[in-house]
């Protein structure tokens, strides 16, 4: 089991002495207090992200080795500096007006006008990840084509929309529709638009994705290979980890407000939910546990919603993390159950 984290130990190792250099810079002493922060950003993303972990597992899955390995190393440069760093700092410049130079060096000299406009940001931010993960859940429980179901009695009334075209896209403009009565007017337009880029951005995705499976299954059919995924499966992949990541960025600034160690913490957490998921795939821990798969989905169906009420009401990282794991912990226990009692039936 170690081989598989043995990248996570050694980015971990990096982030420490970084992190604690880093600080002493900033300000003399302060740097066993950074590495307390850093390991608390680093459980806190590990537990947000858990059924991330998962979602990722089941696309990986499909992925050659070499997409695998790229997931392990673009995919985590992309994660870091992609979706921790850069990215609040693009939005930030195109909400703000500032430039993305103006906007970087806010973050790093003015740290409280930095988080100001960070605070503006928000609800248009956690819309457009929201909605992209709530259409990753309504998709899975209205269309996918399932043999077994967790939650019984929701999940085969869910399938019972599985004729109504776009039934997911549908269900998720409701809710946004549902989401604008409660936001300011200044910010509904954003707030809208936010919702609709994470549905078309979903869809799109979706689609070529679905394509390309059809395609390489077809050309597997042919060749007698193993159907395999690339490019538009990594990226299906980093956009689900930016939808996941948002809410843990954003509330990292309410732990630190200096954005390399927050950079550095998310950092190691995002590399050790990478080594999860690899170990997830080779383990084959999908097909050993029923209702994993459905438990984090439910976890993903929750963390959207909770993404909505976060536009309006603060909502502690404790308990969107707590909520996933519960959930995951759950399907968890279930699968375990399930297995025994197909044992005791075989025995």
């Amino acid at each position: 089991m170690l081989k598989y984290f043995k990248g996570s130990f050694f980015i971990t190792i990096i982030g420490i002495i970084l992190a604690y250099f880093w600080a002493e810079h900033s300000n003399s002493g302060s740097g066993f207090m950074a590495l307390f922060v850093v390991a608390f950003l680093s459980i806190l993303e590990i537990t947000l992200s858990f059924d991330n972990a998962v979602i990722n597992a089941i696309k990986l899955e499909k992925m050659s080795n070499k997409w695998r390995h790229r997931f392990l190393t673009w995919g985590i440069l992309i994660a870091v500096f992609g979706m921790r760093l850069l990215f609040p700092i693009i939005v930030v410049a195109a909400f703000s007006g500032l430039t993305i130079t103006g906007v970087a060096k806010l973050a790093l000299y003015d740290v409280d006008k930095y988080t100001y406009y960070l605070h503006i940001v928000h609800a248009p931010l956690v819309t457009f990840g929201g909605a992209f993960l709530l259409m990753i859940f309504l998709s899975y429980f209205f269309h996918e084509e399932k043999d077994v179901n967790w939650i019984s009695f929701l999940e085969k009334s869910m399938l019972k929309f599985n004729h109504v075209k776009y039934v997911d896209v549908i269900f998720s403009l409701l809710a946004l529709m549902i989401l604008q009565h409660f936001i300011p007017e200044e910010q509904k337009v954003a707030v809208i638009m936010a919702g609709f880029t994470g549905i078309i951005l979903y869809l799109i995705v979706d689609s070529i994705s679905n394509l390309l499976e059809k395609a390489a299954e077809k050309k597997a059919a042919v060749m007698g290979n193993c159907a395999k995924l690339g490019f538009v499966g990594f990226l299906y992949l980093e956009l689900i980890d930016a939808s996941f990541s948002l809410d843990g960025v954003l509330g990292a600034f309410a732990i630190s407000k200096d954005i390399i160690i927050i950079c550095i913490g998310l950092a190691i957490g995002a590399m050790f939910v990478r080594s999860l998921t690899i170990y997830m795939v080779d383990m084959k821990t999908l097909k050993q546990f029923l209702y994993l798969e459905h438990g984090a989905h439910w976890a993903i169906g929750f963390l959207a919603i909770i993404m909505f009420i976060s536009t309006r009401v603060e909502v502690s990282e404790v308990i969107t993390g707590g909520t996933g794991l519960i959930i995951v912990g759950a399907a968890f226990i279930s699968s375990i159950l399930h297995n025994r009692k197909i044992n005791q039936l075989n025995s």
